[in-house]
């Protein structure tokens, strides 16, 4: 009865757990097993069979999985492993040993061993796999086991226990769209924007001439110009807000089709609260597993809030490098930032670059969303099997719209500045500014001083006092400063 006891409270403790460095030094092969047979994998890696047949059979471009899928697989099985330990589903050693190796995963510190390329089954299945198999292994190698061997912690039983690829992955696609948004890109458009804010707050008394269908319009300020975009940024940051808010809720717990089938009553629930304490977001196990896991709607919103913004940044870069076209025969209202040469055949030649790679950035964007619309789409009956593509194509939205701000910020708005010589003279020569003396003189009176100003060269005052309008009717009507604010007494 003593030797049962000692026995059984060596099971529950466990075997000793020894501080082996990450990093196997084997070379040469190593048989592994999957419910498919028996395959070689690489010595020196600790991903087991169906990693490996996925990388013979989905040996497809250069496009991986992106490793932040990963880390965010690692939240969930971190948070699925102390929930199964807390309930008394995996010896308590066995839990903290998958979430030790969790932790390892999650600090990106296991990276070379997912290998996986996006194109691989829709569901995810294989990448989850890969996750299962790397924590075994590893677990293993910690307890001084045999690589393969499952043994002391399987990768399907102990590191999968009441979860399938259809809830973990889309699982992970979210922890890990929210986690690159709220550290990455929001911070990233927040710098931007106060930016933008800054210059238009510098420039908001500076006259200049605006324009309508590429044409000479009635005048504005520079500051009011620029308050268009910021408030652009503003409301495609509300939008993407909002719509972010929507991936809080995961599909943990669904299991295979949304029934929860094989995770214990709860177990969404809890592990969901797990990986909001682990993460500092406000994850919940979503209310409707089916529409969590048949579909990707979450994501295609969000997809379509990044293409809006995308949108509002070709039209502030795109008014950027017009404004700044020159410097002899463009508009030449901005100078911007010289940060490298713009040719190798014409000397002293300076382009619009950030500009320029903003511009293909958000055309990027816009071709991500409609590959991530089109996936979306596919959600047939209780599974989509688009999911890879979907969050690799957020994803890397969200990494380029990040990077792209920081540089665009960076390199061309904090740095440029008003070429107010030009500013000036385009205000003095603008024609535009009759329409202020429309209302009092009548419209066809002043549409001919408009096209006497522009068949004679004339300034408009010239043309008007010309054409009988007193000078003091004139400087009293067209004041540029006192047009860009019409409702505000002088």
């Amino acid at each position: 009865m003593r030797l049962k006891g000692r026995l059984r409270a060596r099971r529950e403790r466990g075997p000793k757990i020894k501080d082996v460095p990450i990093g196997l030094s084997a070379t040469g092969t190593r048989t592994e097993s999957d419910s498919l047979g028996t395959i070689d994998v690489p010595a020196g890696h600790y991903w087991g069979a169906q990693t490996q047949r996925s990388l013979i059979h989905f040996d497809i471009g250069d496009d991986r999985m992106p490793k932040a899928v990963y880390h965010a697989y690692g939240y969930i099985k971190k948070a699925a492993a102390v929930v199964n330990g807390r309930e008394g589903r995996l010896p308590a050693w066995k839990a903290e040993l998958i979430a030790r190796v969790a932790d390892e995963v999650i600090g990106g510190r296991l990276d070379s061993e997912f290998p996986l390329y996006v194109w691989q089954t829709g569901s995810g299945t294989q990448s989850n796999m890969n996750v299962n198999e790397v924590i075994s292994n590893r677990a293993i190698q910690l307890t001084g086991g045999r690589l393969g061997s499952k043994d002391p912690v399987h990768p399907n039983d102990h590191v999968n226990m009441g979860q399938s690829s259809n809830d973990t992955f889309v699982t992970a696609m979210h922890i890990a769209a929210v986690t690159a948004l709220h550290d990455r890109l929001f911070p990233a458009l927040s710098r931007l924007r106060d930016a933008a804010a800054h210059k238009s707050e510098e420039w908001a008394h500076v006259v200049k001439v605006g324009r309508t269908h590429l044409e000479d319009a009635t005048p504005l300020t520079v500051g009011q110009e620029w308050s268009g975009y910021v408030a652009q940024i503003d409301d495609a940051a509300e939008h993407l807000k909002a719509t972010a808010a929507g991936l809080d809720r995961l599909a943990i717990g669904g299991t295979a089709v949304g029934t929860g089938l094989n995770a214990p009553p709860g177990f969404g629930d809890a592990v969901a609260a797990e990986i909001a304490r682990l993460t500092g977001h406000p994850f919940t196990s979503a209310p409707n597993k089916f529409a969590a896991q048949a579909s990707c709607d979450p994501l295609v919103r969000v997809s379509a809030a990044l293409r809006t913004l995308a949108v509002s940044l070709f039209k502030f870069a795109n008014d950027m490098r017009w404004l700044g076209s020159g410097p002899r025969t463009g508009l030449h209202e901005l100078d911007l930032p010289s940060n490298e040469p713009g040719s190798s055949i014409m000397p002293g030649k300076v382009n619009p670059t950030q500009a320029e790679a903003m511009l293909m950035v958000a055309v990027q964007v816009v071709g991500n969303d409609a590959a991530v619309s089109m996936a979306g789409a596919e959600g047939n009956f209780e599974l989509n099997a688009f999911r890879p593509i979907i969050i690799d194509n957020v994803l890397h939205s969200i990494r380029l719209l990040s990077d792209m701000m920081d540089h665009f910020r960076g390199f061309l708005v904090e740095g440029v500045r008003l070429n107010t010589l030009k500013l000036k003279s385009d205000v003095e020569r603008s024609v535009m500014m009759v329409t202020a003396l429309s209302p009092v003189i009548g419209y066809d009176e002043a549409a001919r001083i408009a096209h006497r100003a522009i068949d004679e060269d004339l300034t408009l005052k010239d043309a008007a006092i010309r054409s009988g309008v007193s000078e003091e009717l004139f400087d009293r009507v067209v004041d540029p400063e006192r047009l860009t604010r019409p409702g505000v007494a002088r």
